[in-house]
């Protein structure tokens, strides 16, 4: 699979196994294995193995749920078309399929891989649903530099009609001269003296 859609590192961290004990500290209080090096691709490790080795570049399981913190994954990943959810506060991502049953009648938005029903307008339920797909038909992209470079492309896009909408209304300007504004209300004129009616017999 092309790096530039996929980083090397994603299939990996989907398959690891989170949440066992760690092998060299057991004994230790915070020893669950839930922590994951995106430069290593060692597998799951436990916080201090973290504070020894992993200083930069990793990603934490958030809970016991099958999710990961969207504000840690979206520094180095595209996570555009996931859905979203807020669990213990946080806002998080599924790695895999979401662990609920398929939709039934009268879901409005689904996930184009597994047919989970979801909350709001996304493509995929999890990372693994979005592999699945930018996989089939390379419609989506992982990597933020695509995302940044889609981004500049709409932006100068935007720009661009922008500049020509200004050019077009200076050329009306040219060819139809500005109308005057209407002379303020205090500079009115007197109507003259007035003149009483004459008084009927």
């Amino acid at each position: 699979m092309d790096t530039m859609l996929v980083p090397p590192w994603l299939e990996s961290l989907l398959s690891t196994s989170f949440f066992t004990v760690c092998r060299t500290h057991g004994d230790a209080a915070r020893n669950e294995c839930n922590m994951y090096c995106l430069d290593c691709e060692g597998g799951a490790f436990c916080f201090y193995c973290r504070s020894s080795r992993h200083k930069d570049h990793q990603i934490r399981r958030s809970s016991y749920h099958d999710v990961v913190r969207v504000t840690e994954i979206q520094k180095v990943l595209d996570i555009s078309g996931v859905q979203t959810y807020v669990i213990n506060s946080a806002r998080v991502l599924f790695l895999k399929e979401r662990p609920q049953p398929k939709y039934g009648k009268g879901v409005a938005h689904i996930c184009v891989i597994c047919g989970r029903s979801l909350l709001d307008p996304f493509r995929f339920c999890s990372l693994g649903c979005k592999l699945v797909g930018v996989k089939r038909n390379g419609e989506a992209s992982f990597t933020i530099e695509a995302k940044n470079e889609a981004l500049m492309e709409r932006r100068e896009g935007i720009s661009r009609g922008e500049e020509e909408l200004r050019e077009g209304s200076q050329q009306q300007q040219d060819i139809y001269p500005p109308t005057p504004p209407p002379p303020s209300s205090s500079a009115r004129r007197r109507k003259g003296i007035p003149h009483r009616a004459p008084f009927g017999s």
